[in-house]
């Protein structure tokens, strides 16, 4: 049985182990190895991560089974003051994927939203993401396309999604 439980600044380590894990997976073949030490370093630093538990505009919660944790998801309810749950992180380890795991926590995430009277759940994902075609199967659908600067001459270049509720 999959568990969804908050996370706060004693679990910092367990979600900067699951990113180092996940990352190289999921965009090595994305980006530059300097652009993806850079990102690791600007978001998941024990000070950037201290920041966005404390400041709790981003919820965390880890995705746990009985033996261990499999992952977590970054969520921020109203974002821009709409009625929309904006998902900002979700990352499974490698081994769980393919499992049903993911299904059932954008399943969770949906739930979370409706509590909080969110109509939609928008999220972002790298345009060369192959969690892109997941993100359809699970209903989210391509509004917009967006370059980010962050810094460095770095961009991250995305796909706005939606999936309405």
């Amino acid at each position: 049985m999959i568990t969804i439980s908050e996370a706060g600044r004693n679990d910092i380590k367990i979600i900067q182990d699951i990113t180092y894990k996940t990352w190289p997976i999921t965009y090595g073949e994305i980006l530059t190895e300097e652009q993806l030490k850079y990102m690791l370093d600007l978001f998941y630093s024990d000070e950037a991560l201290t920041a966005q538990l404390d400041k709790k505009e981003q919820l965390f919660y880890l995705i746990s089974d009985e033996n261990s944790v499999l992952g977590f998801i970054g969520i921020e309810h109203n974002y821009k003051k709409e009625a929309i749950t904006k998902i900002h992180k979700i990352y499974l380890l490698p081994e769980t994927q393919g499992k049903g795991i993911g299904k059932s926590v954008m399943e969770s995430i949906g739930n979370f939203a409706l509590e909080h009277n969110s109509a939609s759940l928008y999220l972002n994902v790298n345009r060369f993401n192959k969690a892109l075609h997941f993100y359809e199967k699970t209903g989210f659908k391509i509004i917009d396309e967006v370059n980010i600067e962050i810094g460095n001459g770095y961009l991250m270049e995305d796909y706005v999604m939606e999936k309405r509720l």
